[in-house]
């Protein structure tokens, strides 16, 4: 993978291999500090936005087990993660996870499952969870958790031809390189009738129209596709699903991060102070003011009455795609 791209005014959509322009020059890592300078695109047709790059598997490994916070994770504090039930839950938008559609007593796989916590949640209620991930710090939660997680890049081959029930990728198919082999993969292990349910950041909403490139979610270079509800339709028809749902389902919190991560901004090549291990940190007096401020504003759920208004309207940052086996 070459870390500065050759610019170019026009690229070929990977979703529907339509002309597509730059949408942003030299976004880069403001989180982990991993080098680079990055273009995304935008695809005039189906209003897809890709980064044009490519990832070996060393690359990938050093992205994710290097650069990512995993490591520094205490396995003792490993829990399931909770069923979101309620309004309280609802006005956090806590329903963004897709792991809270997936009802008790199914056959399951949770694609890039993190930590593992959704397989834990999804074994506690009766199903038969399974988990992929390709972080490689995940396999000693695995072991002592006892929890089906391949460590490793998913590979349709690694499971049965329609087994399960459900299969979820939060906040996933943004970091994949061929969405169009993941989706294939997924159609063959799903049962017939089965659903796939999608969490991923929505390019369209008005995060990106406020914030442009600052927008918290690029996260460059760790995502690489940004759906449309028309460039998740299109693939999704191409790898033989049929989208039953789309809707704006967005975590309150998103936006308490954004007006944090904007005040601890790096410099290309240095990780941003806020997402580093808190015991590799030290606030000056005038950053602690600052996080105490935004901390005031969050406690008074002023971000939550903000971020239920944008879902509402269907501009929220985060979609809920569904799809299904027919």
């Amino acid at each position: 993978m070459t870390k500065n791209m050759n610019i170019h005014d026009k690229r070929k959509c990977p979703i529907c291999g339509n002309d597509s322009g730059v949408f942003y020059r030299k976004v880069y890592d403001d989180r982990y500090g991993y080098p680079g300078e990055f273009d995304l695109y935008r695809c005039e047709v189906c209003k897809h936005v890709f980064l044009n790059i490519k990832f070996d598997d060393d690359v990938i490994s050093d992205l994710y087990t290097n650069y990512y916070p995993r490591s520094s994770f205490n396995i003792e504090n490993f829990k399931p993660s909770q069923p979101i039930e309620g309004i309280a839950a609802w006005l956090r938008g806590k329903h963004f996870a897709s792991y809270v559609y997936v009802p008790k007593n199914v056959k399951v796989l949770d694609i890039g499952c993190g930590f593992g916590n959704t397989v834990a949640y999804h074994k506690n209620r009766g199903c038969d969870a399974y988990g992929s991930e390709v972080d490689q710090n995940v396999a000693l939660i695995a072991e002592k958790y006892d929890l089906n997680i391949y460590i490793g890049q998913y590979n349709s081959d690694n499971y049965k031809p329609d087994f399960f029930d459900y299969i979820t990728m939060d906040q996933l198919i943004e970091h994949v390189e061929d969405p169009v082999e993941l989706l294939t993969g997924a159609y063959k292990n799903l049962k017939k009738g089965g659903k796939l349910i999608i969490s991923t950041p929505n390019v369209n909403g008005w995060g990106v129209k406020w914030y442009k490139e600052k927008w918290l979610h690029w996260h460059a270079p760790y995502h690489l596709h940004f759906f449309s509800p028309k460039s998740i339709e299109t693939v999704a028809e191409r790898c033989g699903f049929k989208v039953s749902s789309i809707k704006n389902a967005t975590f309150s919190d998103w936006l308490y991060w954004q007006w944090i991560h904007l005040q601890f901004l790096p410099q290309n090549g240095h990780p941003n102070i806020y997402w580093k291990p808190r015991n590799d940190v030290k606030f000056s007096e005038a950053q602690i003011q600052k996080l105490e401020y935004f901390s005031k504003l969050r406690k008074l759920r002023i971000n939550d009455v903000i971020t239920r208004l944008f879902d509402i309207s269907r501009m929220g940052d985060n979609y809920i795609f569904e799809l299904t086996k027919p």
